[in-house]
């Protein structure tokens, strides 16, 4: 199964329309599920050191980053939607676009969750150069590209009451998921200077740790 790339219906509605309201449900479900925020609390922690700063590419409703930075990380997110309500004080929330982002440089540490996938390779290949001028960490958690997973989420998925919205974007997301090594090589991460491990879940996540070399 070729990775494909295709627009997500989400990235075309406003925050508060009733269909991307109904999609943050879905993908909350869907995160449950996947197991991507329990995930990301056992491997991050460990992984930033001295209270390095981290940025969440695509943080959305905020959660993810929020949760994280309960723990004591210190983690700010990045987003084309506004700050959320509850986003908390003492951390930094950037609105803007992650390809023409400017301040990479003030973070060691980057973080995705179901956001790397929304690129083509070119995208990626563009983002990987600006973070490893300064980036000594990237934690993705993306789709894992399987037939099976898209086959499992239109039949279940209105079962868990997911809407038009999430049964398309789900399918696509899928279709532009990450299998073996795809996303450090997209991201232009080379083995002499980065270490990475890539793995899939039952579930349907593809998860990478990268860190530079010391």
């Amino acid at each position: 199964m070729l990775r494909t790339h295709q627009p997500e219906w989400l990235d075309s509605l406003p925050p508060h329309h009733p269909d991307a309201l109904h999609n943050r449900r879905d993908l909350r479900l869907t995160n449950r599920v996947m197991g991507n925020h329990r995930w990301f609390l056992r491997t991050l922690p460990p992984l930033s050191r001295h209270n390095q700063p981290v940025l969440e590419l695509g943080a959305g409703t905020g959660e993810l980053a929020a949760t994280l930075a309960a723990s004591g990380l210190n983690l700010d997110g990045l987003d084309l939607w506004p700050q959320p309500d509850n986003w908390p004080a003492s951390q930094t929330w950037h609105t803007g676009d992650l390809r023409t982002f400017a301040d990479y440089g003030r973070y060691s540490g980057v973080i995705g969750n179901l956001i790397f996938h929304q690129f083509t390779d070119g995208e990626l290949a563009a983002l990987g150069e600006k973070l490893r001028q300064t980036a000594c960490l990237i934690v993705a958690c993306e789709p894992a590209r399987r037939r099976l997973s898209q086959i499992l989420y239109r039949i279940l998925g209105p079962l868990f009451g997911a809407n038009r919205v999430s049964l398309h974007d789900a399918h696509v997301s899928i279709a532009a998921g990450f299998c073996g090594v795809e996303l450090p090589h997209a991201l232009g991460l080379k083995a002499e200077t980065w270490e990475w491990h890539c793995a899939t879940t039952p579930f349907g996540a593809y998860r990478m740790v990268a860190r530079r070399h010391a």
